[in-house]
């Protein structure tokens, strides 16, 4: 399957005024897995940092729903996110500046294969990027050249347990905009230790009750989705009914640790 596709319809719907587009990271927040996880390890990051001024690198920003978060969380931390799709980046700094954030969220064109700057930023986020990337140990040292002494790189990534869904007969045509099915939990730590990170920590998320709850609330709407456009109608049906199994799974997932999973949350300090 191709997300982009998908992905582009969802943004011109929410897109028509800001009010949507809030409610569109809403929507993410609850829906994504991932997001649950990531928010939870930008939280321990502030809480272990402090409040003070922070240079934030958002890499690979997407939709801009993690800047958002980001900016939102606190006032004093300035946040450059980067994203090779013009037209994405385009459409965020519209939407940054008419919410009146833009002083602060600067989104701009850039390869994460080629961008760095020296010793700038105190925090870099990487969500659901570097399964893109094939030059990956290359950007791993574009992040640490990056980052200040004692700055911290999150990466959330699927991990080689299944987080592409390989090896699940039809479901593996959900890899096709991969470069690769997933990291080992080793690997992943020994390249980012290539890349001249002393301090690596890894951890599994999306076990089982995480992994059944992506099934319900995110893989089976987007096959219908795909199949045709007119899901749309009764989407909010769908997910009224599957939801609220869907919140108690995801909160169970966050909650626990987990021996395996299809996800990875990743942390290395410059």
């Amino acid at each position: 399957m191709e997300y982009d596709p998908i992905k582009r319809s969802l943004g011109e719907v929410f897109n028509r005024h800001p009010l949507l587009r809030k409610l569109f990271y809403r929507l993410l927040d609850l829906l994504l897995l991932r997001t649950w996880h990531v928010h939870k390890a930008i939280r321990q990051w502030s809480a272990a940092r402090g409040n003070g001024p922070a240079n934030i690198l958002d890499a690979g920003a997407g939709f801009g729903q993690y800047s958002y978060f980001l900016s939102g969380m606190n006032r004093a931390w300035t946040i450059t996110a980067i994203d090779v799709k013009e037209e994405q980046v385009a459409d965020c700094n519209a939407f940054f500046a008419r919410i009146g954030r833009s002083d602060r969220v600067h989104f701009e064109v850039q390869d994460l294969v080629v961008y760095h700057r020296d010793a700038t930023y105190d925090f870099v986020l990487c969500v659901d990027v570097m399964e893109h990337v094939l030059e990956d140990v290359q950007v791993f040292r574009n992040y640490h050249r990056s980052l200040k002494p004692g700055g911290m790189v999150l990466i959330s990534t699927p991990s080689d347990q299944g987080g592409s869904d390989v090896g699940v007969g039809e479901e593996a045509s959900f890899i096709g905009e991969h470069v690769r099915d997933g990291y080992n939990i080793q690997e992943i730590q020994d390249k980012l230790r290539s890349a001249g990170f002393e301090r690596v920590e890894a951890s599994y998320n999306y076990g089982k009750p995480g992994s059944l709850s992506w099934r319900l609330s995110m893989k089976n709407p987007m096959v219908l989705l795909n199949t045709s456009r007119l899901f749309f109608v009764v989407l909010p049906l769908y997910y009224l009914v599957v939801y609220p199994i869907a919140y108690v799974l995801n909160s169970m997932d966050v909650r626990q640790q987990h021996p395996t999973g299809t996800g990875l949350i990743v942390k290395a300090w410059r």
